[in-house]
């Protein structure tokens, strides 16, 4: 034994003593509040609503399905398919049934085409194939540009109508709506967070709600000053010249992304609060082959305080450098990234720069560098119509704190090439190919196998593969061909050019992610 250590002893022993009489100080500093929550519980008093949004408001919230005329069926509404494909299930639960809802934005409608060869059709062809003596029950709830805050009143709406799992695809579009949170007071993090778990308590609700009466004020009134959205989506890109509408806003794009984080959260709770699992998908993005839709320098910035950052001289030397850079970037690639690096010292917030720089290391084959230009690219597109990684970052944040399972689309589809760039089976920036949307249903098959959810019989994927064989060949050419026109109007979406003000009539189809 060494000498040292019967002296580290006695102040490891002092040590733990301390830090446990603080967490017993700290317990029994909660053991009212955890008494209260307690009794309210039992007797369901003060049950917070989860699904009122304090960032924000809706002018109407109508219902998503609606019986049909012999009221033996829930379909979606007439009213909502224009961004909403028609799908159904049964008004009256049959017994052996397991009902899965699916909701996200036009990625789990299974855009560019539509729900017949998307991931929740195959994921019920898969179910029904690996398990046949129950009925499988796959609900599509995917909404053209729908974003988190917009699903949230769906998911309480589907809770009623007894699922048995909630499957969470949503990422790609928070960022398509005008909208502002100047009536949103930051604080720090840690503070925020443990507001938010406090206010999401029984007795902090009946507290409130005892303080607005005292006060003659409702919560609706109490939240004044929050954007109100209509009842369906407005994205920006939908009239013509909406891309000149973003520009490099670095405290919007924060607010965005921490009201992303809450609805993620809110639904987490909700679906535990109803006693439902739910699981969380990360969504994929393509990398590599879609550039930035929109990059600015620092004189094009709205902010009139930094348009004199730049000089004419650095101005001119960043352009030499740039068309330099592009004149050889396909054959003299070392020379075409050293010009590129250039450039991005003199404005590394340009992300066509990043972008073409990872092209430039692709091609040369470095790709572990290009990436991190890739993604930096990504990140620094002024109009973000991709999952950016903070929020990435804060769907695992959410998944880890509430113990959700997350299945990791992006991480397989990175694992589709050698490089670990997404971009195989993706028809454009997000949206997967059919082959794409039956990898993700198959991913998700695994999961709910993993789960101890299904049982799969022997062989069950070779009865799988012929059946889908069956329903490709039953949808017909126009299904497909009319696919091809929803992915050219989309291509001329993200470019500002399609939608409400620019001839939508002429494609008929809706565009948007």
């Amino acid at each position: 034994m060494k000498p040292g250590n019967t002296k580290k002893r006695p102040r490891q022993r002092s040590r733990l003593r301390a830090v446990g009489f603080r967490l017993a100080a700290v317990m029994l500093g909660l053991m009212p509040l955890l008494l209260i929550e307690g009794v309210l519980t039992a007797f369901d008093w003060g049950r917070p609503d989860l699904a009122d949004d304090p960032l924000l408001g809706f002018s109407e919230v109508y219902p998503l399905f609606v019986p049909n005329e012999d009221g033996t069926r829930y379909r979606i509404a007439p009213s909502r398919t224009e961004f909403f494909c028609d799908d159904s299930f049964a008004a009256k639960k049959p017994p052996n049934e397991f009902r899965i809802f699916c909701l996200g934005g036009s990625t789990v409608q299974g855009r560019p085409y539509a729900i017949e060869t998307s991931f929740p059709t195959w994921l019920e062809f898969n179910l029904q194939a690996a398990d046949p003596e129950r009925r499988w029950e796959v609900v599509n709830c995917g909404g053209v540009s729908y974003a988190s805050y917009r699903l949230v009143p769906i998911l309480e709406e589907v809770l009623g109508y007894q699922p048995d799992l909630i499957v969470l695809y949503t990422g790609h579009n928070e960022f398509l709506e005008d909208r502002t949170y100047e009536h949103v007071k930051h604080l720090p993090s840690v503070v925020a967070r443990t507001g938010g778990l406090l206010a999401r308590t029984r007795t902090c609700t009946l507290a409130r709600m005892g303080y607005q009466r005292l006060r003659g004020t409702s919560d609706e009134t109490a939240r004044e000053g929050r954007p109100v959205l209509g009842p369906e989506t407005d994205a920006m890109l939908e009239y013509r010249d909406g891309l000149k509408q973003y520009h490099r806003d670095d405290k919007w794009q924060r607010d965005v992304i921490d009201h992303f984080r809450h609805s993620l959260g809110r639904m987490v709770q909700m679906a535990r609060e109803a006693d439902v699992p739910i699981l969380l998908v990360n969504p994929v993005s393509n990398l590599r082959v879609y550039p930035p839709f929109k990059s600015e320098h620092p004189d094009e910035w709205t902010n009139k305080k930094l348009r004199n950052d730049w000089t004419d001289k650095e101005f001119r030397r960043w352009t030499q450098l740039d068309e330099q850079a592009r004149a050889c970037m396909a054959t003299r690639h070392d020379k075409a990234i050293e010009l590129f690096r250039q450039a991005l010292e003199i404005d590394g917030q340009y992300a066509r720069t990043h972008f073409d720089l990872a092209q430039t290391y692709d091609w040369a084959g470095r790709t572990a560098e290009a990436r991190q230009s890739y993604l930096r690219a990504k990140e620094l597109d002024v109009c973000p119509l991709r999952m950016l990684e903070p929020m990435h970052e804060a769907l695992f944040e959410v998944a880890r704190r509430s113990d959700t399972p997350v299945v990791d689309v992006r991480k397989l589809f990175e694992g589709l090439n050698d490089a670990g760039i997404p971009c195989d089976h993706l028809v454009d920036h997000v949206h997967p190919s059919i082959e794409g949307h039956r990898i993700i249903a198959d991913l998700l098959t695994g999961e709910l196998i993993h789960q101890g959810i299904v049982d799969p019989v022997p062989d069950w994927k070779k009865g799988r593969q012929e059946q889908a064989k069956r329903h490709l060949d039953s949808l017909g050419d126009h299904y497909f061909q009319l696919g091809m026109k929803r992915l050219d109007a989309l291509r001329l979406w993200t470019m500002g050019l399609g939608g409400k003000r620019s001839g939508e009539e002429e494609w008929g189809v809706k565009s948007g992610e």
